[in-house]
């Protein structure tokens, strides 16, 4: 039951398993130039993103077949690289933080306005869309140095003085990379997750992300002024920062 249409403002794949629902979000998104496709299982989930490249995936928690956390946290580990918004009738912050720490870029929660899923789509499509060096990471940079870490930017993972690895999780990567992107500039929460500007300010999850990030950081000694909260402004990272 895999439907596509044929339109080139981007690919986006729409797995979710109740018809109604389905049928809802790509009446919506045929309100942009965009190629849909309609899933409603994980097993044509992955014979959709198999067949073509896929730019966003609309992502249900909930398919008949598997859990859709499960299945983003396999894709982002075999190098999925497009956007995720994970749509769900769970209502839990839990469920809501899971999500984005294994590899989700925005989170909707049933019932939704079929219009804030537009203009989230569209958000993320331009930043999935804007090609490297757009940032101020130098495009060919392997190492970026800060405080007492370095960041491998191809491998995704932090290395200690000792050359220790730590792992990270796509929300905090991504985090992380914003901070080396603005070194001395205080970020606010919209900054931080320009995808997720409508709802953020009201949205305390990322606070928790940045605790986290923050702990990891910290494990090092003077990891933990590497990013610093600036009262009612944001967080910053105060460099320097060496890219190599």
């Amino acid at each position: 039951m895999v439907q596509q249409t044929e339109l080139a403002g981007g690919c986006i794949l729409v797995a979710e398993d109740d018809p109604d629902i389905r049928e809802l979000i790509i009446a919506q998104l045929h309100r942009e130039p965009y190629a849909v496709v309609a899933a409603g299982s994980v097993r044509e989930t992955r014979a959709a993103m198999f067949k073509a490249p896929v730019d966003l995936l609309v992502l249900d928690l909930n398919l008949p077949d598997g859990d859709g956390i499960d299945l983003c946290r396999q894709l982002r580990s075999e190098g999925y690289e497009g956007a995720i918004i994970m749509v769900t009738a769970r209502d839990a912050a839990i469920d809501r933080v899971l999500g984005l720490e294994l590899g989700a870029d925005d989170y909707l929660t049933k019932p939704f306005e079929p219009r804030e899923l537009l203009a989230r789509v569209r958000n993320l499509l331009k930043r999935v869309r804007v090609p490297d060096g757009g940032s101020g990471t130098p495009r060919n940079a392997r190492i970026a140095r800060f405080g007492p870490w370095r960041l491998d930017l191809h491998q995704r993972r932090l290395i200690a003085a000792d050359d220790r690895l730590v792992m990270l999780s796509a929300a905090e990567y991504r985090l992380l990379t914003r901070f080396l992107d603005s070194p001395s500039k205080v970020l606010s929460r919209e900054e931080l997750l320009p995808e997720r500007s409508a709802t953020v300010a009201f949205d305390r999850s990322i606070d928790l992300q940045i605790s986290r990030l923050r702990q990891k950081l910290a494990a090092e000694p003077g990891g933990e002024a590497v990013i610093l909260t600036v009262r009612s402004e944001g967080y910053v990272m105060p460099g320097p920062i060496v890219f190599e």
